[in-house]
């Protein structure tokens, strides 16, 4: 992702953990689903069939949701024009143009690596990169590069 031009969009994607866990999460409100599904159809005298289409419908679902999660949800977009960040619980400000970025810091809030944008109002981005697939050092050389950039 580093290798494209500062000033080309470039989106990063989520770390393979993190699609881990909404998968996990996925599965076990799917195995509820099924558990209640299977006591309503032995309770309501109906055939199998019902529970097959469940299931088929199911794993239908967590290969979607996998799919979608990897290879199409953007956490973090760089634009020639700003940034925009998704999908990060207490993130603060979910977008903003670089014009209004004051500078980008790495830190590492309770051992946890993160880039902190600061904007000049006072407020600020603070993006955990375990939570995206790159590299940290390449991820914050990125978001630098696209300021320098696109700035003055």
């Amino acid at each position: 992702m580093s290798s494209a031009e500062p000033s080309s969009p470039v989106d990063y994607r989520m770390a393979p953990l993190v699609v881990a866990r909404f998968v996990g999460a996925y599965l076990i409100l799917f195995a509820l689903v099924v558990l209640v599904a299977t006591v309503a159809v032995a309770v309501a005298g109906l055939g199998p069939d019902v529970l097959v289409v469940l299931l088929a419908l199911g794993v239908l679902g967590l290969i979607g949701l996998a799919w979608w999660l990897r290879s199409r949800v953007s956490v973090v977009r760089l634009t020639a024009q700003g940034y925009r960040v998704r999908l990060v619980r207490g993130a603060g400000v979910a977008e903003a143009r670089w014009s209004e970025v004051e500078d980008v810091v790495a830190t590492q809030p309770q051992d946890v690596p993160c880039v902190v944008v600061r904007l000049k109002d006072g407020r600020s981005t603070t993006i955990p990169v375990q939570l995206l697939a790159v590299d940290k050092d390449d991820f914050a050389r990125d978001v630098r590069d696209h300021l320098d950039q696109n700035v003055g």
